[in-house]
């Protein structure tokens, strides 16, 4: 994993824009319609290596397949899993805005994308239920994304490439446990299988990236635990998190940990100062967290009082989803410059809140916070080395 030696290197974490064209064939194959399946393949390759460039051209360092073929985070590990209940999934709700929809339920029962069930607002899913034991079977699958973006990285030099993944705590939102004993026993065998998808990414020369909103937004599930309950809860799919991560090198692994990325209040969102500790338990050399938005941006804070660990890299969000506001690339530069004076310039990287595709209005919303993040981590740049 590059560090930020004599500059500030800039990242992001994950979701870009799908063309339209892709989406499609893609949502097609989800959704168990007919696709063509080469046609699929051509253009999932062509749009990765188009992703890469466009990354590249706006000033990003490390850079992404931009999870073309995935249609969502989740979603996509129906198709690497086994084990999983062969009727098609059935409609779900899963109460990631909990503690928020207590205190705002017109807000919630009113907004697109949520379903409101008595005094709670949900967000809308389609659940697959486990129904005997969990194996890995996406190698076919994992086996396409990097072979597209090795491809896509041929004739250009990025700074550093990675691909993400979703960790098992956040697996486990989505799918119904309908064979294992308890809670422990199923994300520990989640764990066990995703083991083989993390290996795969980091045998292909890649850093790998584990998405685990659960670790934060978790929070929210759980609304009638006290923070000492919910901390127990978390340790639990931290430890399961690490099974999994097991004889990966920690220069190889980075955390992306946000707070569920719907647009809402967030107002009971659980402050960062309340599992800073778990995040930094998890095995990997750099952690990329939620942190420029309306209700995180105070966060910086934290770091004055906790040590980032010897040999680690924070990677803070300092352009996000929230809005459709392109950030000032001098705030974005005011934010670095927070962070390298509190925890040593080189490890810091500058980062996005979540990932921006379908986040925000329009997919040159996203091309251009890119660039005022590129242009705030020269601007830093140049503060910092002089």
């Amino acid at each position: 994993m590059k560090r930020s030696t004599d500059r500030i290197l800039t990242t992001h974490a994950g979701s870009l824009p799908r063309p339209d064209d892709l989406w499609a064939m893609v949502t097609a194959k989800r959704d168990e319609h007919s696709y063509d399946a080469t046609a699929l393949a051509h253009r999932g390759r062509t749009a990765v290596a188009e992703v890469a460039r466009r990354q590249l051209a706006c000033g990003i360092d490390c850079v992404n397949d931009g999870e073309l073929s995935k249609t969502t985070f989740t979603d996509y590990v129906r198709d690497r899993l086994g084990g999983l209940d062969p009727n098609p999934p059935q409609p779900y709700v899963s109460v990631i805005t909990g503690r928020d929809s207590r205190e705002f339920p017109e807000y919630f029962a009113a907004r697109s994308g949520f379903a409101s069930t008595g005094q709670r607002a949900t967000v809308r899913r389609m659940q697959v239920a486990c129904f005997g034991p969990l194996t890995y079977t996406g190698q076919a699958a994992v086996q396409a994304d990097i072979e597209n973006f090795t491809a896509a990285l041929q004739g250009v030099h990025p700074e550093d490439t990675f691909l993400p993944a979703i960790a098992p705590g956040s697996i486990e939102h989505w799918l119904k446990n309908q064979h294992y004993p308890s809670e422990e026993a199923f994300v520990f065998a989640i764990a066990e299988a995703m083991h083989e998808e993390y290996q795969a990414i980091v045998d292909a020369g890649f850093v790998l990236q584990i998405d685990d909103p659960d670790l934060a937004d978790g929070w929210q599930v759980h609304p009638e635990t006290s923070v000492e309950e919910y901390r127990q809860i978390a340790q639990v799919r931290i430890e399961a998190l690490n099974h999994a991560l097991r004889g990966i090198p920690l220069d190889r692994i980075r955390l992306h940990v946000c707070w569920g990325s719907y647009h809402g209040p967030h107002k009971h969102d659980i402050p960062l100062r309340d599992i800073v500790d778990l995040i930094l338990l998890v095995r990997a050399g750099a952690y990329s967290i939620e942190a420029s938005n309306p209700r995180h941006d105070h966060e910086w804070r934290v770091w004055e009082d906790v040590g980032l660990p010897e040999g680690k890299v924070l990677i803070p969000g300092v352009v996000g989803h929230a809005s459709d506001f392109i950030e000032h690339p001098q705030l974005v530069a005011e934010r670095l410059v927070r962070y390298a004076r509190l925890v040593g310039r080189e490890n810091v990287i500058a980062g996005t809140d979540c990932g921006l595709g379908g986040r925000v209005g329009h997919p040159e919303i996203v091309w251009a916070k890119f660039q005022a993040m590129a242009e705030g981590a020269k601007l830093a740049s140049e503060e910092l080395w002089g």
